[in-house]
């Protein structure tokens, strides 16, 4: 503090030294008395001299109030008073009048006291976090003076607090409480701490963010009632506006969070006429700026037309084109209003084709392109509102190629309205392009030429365009009329800039010829336009002139570059040669460089929107930049080519676009291919389903010659026991009715249909692999004849595959007949068996057999079923446990998920715990050894320094004598 002691030396009007003493009394109290009231009453006092002798009371108290707010917690009272004085020593805001002679020293002087102060409290980091914890406080006393005091150390030394306050743990947090706070007071001074706090810190904005705060801000705005609120609405605004520009996270996370609709209500102006009060005006600017945050051209394009598709969807677009139509509007809020409508409908083809829907509110209706046109045209509309409107144009036909189409054809015969009761977009940039007025020159010449950017087919279109000059006289195309316009150069009188008028309309003709070879044709047919371009070059002009020669270069040079040499006299190569004779290639490159080297030209580059202080300023437009970018360079080139190269760069281009002509044919080729392995794709899954189901009836008539022969030997077996105990009638040439024979041709079909399923289902297996061969070998196909020799062979398979499913489906046919044969064979001997029964009865076999056949029969059947019931049951209990299992399965991991998701929170506080433990260690340690220097310190001063034991005990000694005699220590003052 010495550096501040000579600083309060130096001073002619310092504190007299009655007051000095009494400060000095005043922290020895603070310091040294052991009642709370007394230590609260000197720092009220403190309090009270603070502002008065600020530099004294910051000096020799700042120590003391420090440890006051470490050591009296507990009292609000004295914690809110030390907080308002270390405010008074900080803050620079002077309440006390002053002279005008010394105002301006004494302001300067207050900003070195309130920074240096500010660096002597932050030094020391736990302060800082000592005063975040204060806030935590409910108590009004405490809290706000300690946001005032926070406020103000930002203000001071903004990105040193911000660093601390972002290592503090759940710092921001504790800051963002205060939006929650009921007593408004306290919440509209957070607002304006968070403002401070979140100014140009990308890692503080994205927390405030994620805390909520866009919740709570748009809530406080809608309580204060939008655009209607006061200066409370305002510094929400500017707060949202910290936390949204320049920040892609927290602009995503806006738009992500629904809170572009909300912002829908902020532009519900009404159609009264109430008047619009200065903070109306100025809250609604602060809104519309922060639209144009969320849809900025700088933003990733990605970002911005996600937003700018909310904004349609939400009506927020809407809602702008009404105010944008509306009447009595301030001028500053509708400039600010089409600005914004600018950038919202930017580079989006739905916004862009909604704003070409917008109808003026006139009789008969007009379109708002057509109203905007009409200010940009008017000399007597403000120059800001007219840069605007241009700005308007130039964002309704960026990437547009309809809404280009539909302003140039509005200045083609076959569209213009013959009655004449209307007027179009096209006839007032026409109208504005040769008007006296030079801005309105310049506005028309830079509209159109966006018309024109980049779309080859209007370029052409606007050929066709005729202009009727004057009475009798025959039409002139337009292009001819801009060429007449400018070889007049200053003969024709005009109001405002001298070069104004002929930079906009060289920029119009050199955006119309670049890369449109006809336009260039049409242009240089004029006989009169190179000879006028070449002697403008040459000569030797001001500085004021080099500029117009430079852009006259430039528009030689696309004369050149994108020349087709369709006119025998302007062939590329003479036209070169013209340039060597009459002005010298270096001079002409030397001209050319005049345009990127002009103090308004990397101005004009750096943002799309045209923004200049005054109509002088107004030369170069954005996108024009871009073109000198990309077409100086190769225009450099084809001037210092010699015909030679031209012939090799001509003969370059018919190769490569011969080469492009055959990669079209191949491309063509491929796509057609590509079309039939899609047909033979379907062709083959087609197949396949149909080998499945054919794969599917087999293995059901397998089965059914499985039951069929189950069946057989059934009763083959129950015939040959009924022989047994029936020998007498068994023992001739018939078994059970049938003949040996019968039964061995039975048995050697069933064998043959066995050995034919078996058969059947190779070859099956045997089509299977070969389509799964067709299709690798249809996805491997990458070139023309690859492709050619797949679909033949493809083709092959697939006319083998149809006859090979056919003879299969045969085969199966004749196998279902076979089995059908089997099954009638089968009944025959069932009938055969009940025949063979009946004659048993009619030869005379007794009714005991009978009986006992019977039993027996009746007795497998019931054995039968109940060990068919058995097995139905075993298999419900089994269905039944799988179920169970499954659900068992089902909750473990269920359970396992939660239990990690424990796991990781658990993970987490363990982490936090370890980091908080750490930083309790670092403060530990730094205390340790602040105790240990202060004690080698008084060991240097000769004082004798105790144990900790004998310091204890000695403490409690002092506080026993301190506490018999509390007024001793007060005696001295």
């Amino acid at each position: 503090m010495n550096f501040l002691r000579g600083v309060m030396g130096g001073q002619s009007a310092g504190p007299q030294h009655t007051e000095a003493e009494t400060i000095q009394k005043l922290c020895d109290r603070v310091a040294s008395s052991t009642l709370l009231d007394d230590r609260r009453n000197a720092v009220r006092a403190l309090k009270s001299l603070s502002k008065k002798y600020r530099l004294e009371v910051g000096i020799q108290a700042m120590e003391h109030l420090i440890h006051v707010l470490q050591t009296d917690r507990s009292d609000s009272e004295i914690i809110g008073y030390a907080l308002d004085t270390l405010y008074n020593i900080i803050s620079n805001d002077e309440e006390e009048e002053v002279d005008d002679v010394e105002e301006e020293n004494s302001t300067r002087q207050s900003e070195d006291l309130g920074s240096q102060f500010t660096e002597i409290f932050i030094k020391q980091q736990e302060n800082v976090t000592l005063l975040l914890s204060l806030l935590e406080e409910f108590d009004f006393h405490v809290r706000w003076p300690g946001v005032k005091l926070l406020t103000s150390l930002l203000k001071q030394l903004g990105p040193q607090v911000q660093q601390i306050i972002l290592v503090s743990p759940m710092g921001v947090s504790r800051l963002m409480d205060l939006l929650a706070d009921s007593r408004e007071v306290i919440r509209n001074d957070g607002v304006l701490l968070l403002q401070a706090l979140t100014r140009s810190n990308g890692a503080i904005q994205k927390i405030v963010a994620f805390e909520n705060a866009f919740e709570r801000l748009l809530d406080i705005i809608s309580e204060e009632g939008n655009s209607d609120g006061g200066i409370v609405v305002e510094d929400c605004l500017i707060l949202l506006q910290n936390l949204l520009k320049n920040n892609n996270s927290n602009q995503n996370f806006f738009k992500e969070g629904s809170y572009i609709q909300r912002m829908k209500p902020w532009f519900e102006v009404g159609d009264e006429n109430s008047g619009w009060s200065a903070q109306k005006v100025t809250n609604l600017h602060l809104m519309l700026q922060l639209v144009r945050v969320l849809v900025s051209p700088t933003n990733p394009p990605g970002a911005t037309s996600s937003c700018q598709k909310a904004m349609f969807q939400c009506g927020l677009l809407q809602q702008l084109c009404t105010i944008l139509m509306a009447t009595g509007v301030p001028a500053d809020i509708l400039t600010e209003t089409i600005n914004t409508v600018s950038e919202v409908i930017r580079g989006y083809q739905v916004n862009q084709d909604y704003f070409a829907s917008v109808n003026a509110p006139s009789n008969p209706p007009r379109p708002a392109i057509v109203v905007l046109l009409m200010s940009m045209v008017n000399e007597r509309q403000p120059f800001v509102l007219r840069c605007a409107v241009l700005y308007c144009f130039q964002c309704f036909l960026y990437k547009n190629q309809k809404g280009q189409g539909e302003i140039v054809s509005t200045l083609l015969p076959s569209t213009i309205d013959a009655t004449g009761n209307s007027v179009s977009a096209g006839q007032l940039l026409c109208g504005g392009l040769f008007s006296t007025d030079s801005l309105s020159n310049w506005c028309a010449a830079v509209a159109l030429a966006h018309a024109l950017q980049e779309n080859a087919t209007q370029k052409e279109q606007l050929l066709r365009v005729q202009l009727a000059t004057s009475i009798g006289n025959p039409p002139v195309s337009l292009l001819q009329q801009c060429t007449n316009i400018l070889s007049q150069g200053d003969k024709i009188d005009r109001r405002g800039s001298k070069i104004q008028t002929r930079v906009g309309l060289l920029m119009l003709l050199c955006t119309w010829l670049s890369n449109c070879p006809i336009a260039v044709t049409h242009f240089l047919h004029n006989s009169a336009n190179v000879p006028f371009l070449t002697g403008q070059i040459a000569e030797n002009l001001g500085e004021e002139e080099q500029l117009v020669q430079g852009l006259c270069a430039l528009l030689l040079g696309i004369s050149i570059y994108f020349n087709d040499n369709s006119l025998e006299s302007y062939k590329k190569e003479k036209l070169k040669q013209l340039i060597e004779k009459r002005i010298g290639k270096e001079n002409f490159i030397e001209k050319l460089g005049f345009i990127s080297k002009h103090e308004l030209y990397s101005r004009a580059s750096q943002k799309p929107q045209p923004n200049f202080p005054s109509p002088e300023y107004m030369i170069f437009d954005h996108e024009f930049t871009k073109l000198v970018k990309e077409l100086e360079g190769v225009i450099t080139k084809a001037i210092y080519k010699s015909s030679e190269e031209d012939k090799k760069e001509e003969e370059v281009k018919k190769t490569l676009e011969q080469h492009d002509n055959i990669v079209t044919h191949y491309k063509n080729m491929i796509r057609e291919q590509d079309l039939q392995l899609e047909e033979l794709k379907q062709q083959v899954s087609t197949l396949k389903c149909q080998n499945e189901q054919l794969q599917t009836a087999v293995t059901q008539q397998v089965s059914q010659i499985q039951q069929h022969k189950d069946q057989y030997n059934l009763l083959k077996i129950q015939l040959g026991k009924d022989n047994q105990h029936q020998g007498s009638y068994s023992e001739g040439a018939q078994m059970n009715g049938v003949q040996p024979e019968e039964i061995g041709r039975l048995r050697e079909e069933i064998e043959e249909l066995k050995n034919n399923q078996e058969l059947l289902q190779s070859k099956l297996t045997e089509k299977d692999s070969v389509i799964e061969n067709l299709k690798s070998s249809q996805t491997s196909g990458t070139n023309e004849q690859s492709s050619a020799i797949v679909s033949a062979r493809d083709s092959e398979q697939v006319a083998e595959l149809k006859q090979e499913l056919a003879t299969l489906k045969s085969q199966l046919n004749s196998q279902s007949v076979e089995i059908t044969k089997l099954q009638t064979e089968k009944q025959e001997l069932l009938q055969k068996t009940e025949v063979f029964a009946k004659s048993v009865e009619v030869q005379g076999e007794t009714e005991t057999v009978i009986a006992t056949k019977t039993t027996d029969v009746e007795g497998r059947l019931s054995a039968l079923l109940q060990e068919t019931k058995e097995l139905k049951n075993e298999i419900k209990a089994l269905s039944e446990e799988r179920t169970a299992i499954k659900e068992q399965l089902d909750s473990s991991n269920s359970t396992i998920a939660i239990l990690q998701t424990e796991k990781d929170k658990l993970e987490l506080e363990i982490t936090d715990s370890k980091k908080e433990q750490d930083d309790l260690l670092v403060l530990l340690a730094d205390q340790d050894q602040k105790i240990l220097s202060l004690k080698n310190k008084l060991k240097d001063l000769g004082h004798p320094v105790e144990e900790e034991d004998e310091l204890e005990s000695g403490d409690q000694e002092d506080e026993d004598d301190e506490s018999e005699d509390p007024g001793k220590d007060l005696d001295h003052i």
